[in-house]
């Protein structure tokens, strides 16, 4: 089970599938898998990987960085989730660019990506703050035993 006061939340979470975030971002996933179905064949080895590795990078990452020992750690983890969701913002917007998505469909995924980077931001923030609580306690304790 992963501490509380690792994630700073009033609620304990079992496992990385209990973060709502990690449940768009796979959600994200499968709906990128259904748009690359119909990409060129060209842009197997180019465009259709880089966004298919970039797209798992979300997710993966949310659930290694909870697998993590420390909340520096799990930081450290959501902070590449986020840099992904950022490239395939860019991916998505090449993809329109070149025609192989229409507008209706990059707006879902982009909105998608908005709601999960949005989502990493605010967990990001909490769990910052709550490090910086944690370390501000410490140093307040070794003052006072020293």
């Amino acid at each position: 089970m992963i501490s509380v006061l690792c994630w700073g939340m009033e609620n304990k979470i079992n496992s990385f599938r209990d973060l709502e975030v990690w449940r768009m971002a796979h959600e994200y996933v499968l709906a990128i898998y259904k748009t690359i179905a119909s990409f060129p064949k060209t842009e197997e080895y180019r465009l259709t990987n880089q966004l298919i590795r970039a797209s798992i990078s979300i997710p993966a990452n949310i659930a290694e960085g909870c697998g993590r020992k420390t909340t520096a750690e799990l930081i450290h983890f959501l902070t590449i989730s986020r840099g992904s969701t950022e490239e395939c913002k860019y991916f998505i917007i090449l993809s329109k660019d070149l025609g192989y998505i229409k507008v209706e469909e990059f707006t879902s995924l982009n909105f998608s990506l908005d709601s999960i980077g949005k989502m990493l931001n605010g967990l990001l923030s909490r769990l910052k703050q709550k490090l910086t609580q944690a370390t501000n306690h410490q140093s307040q304790n070794t003052t006072h035993n020293g």
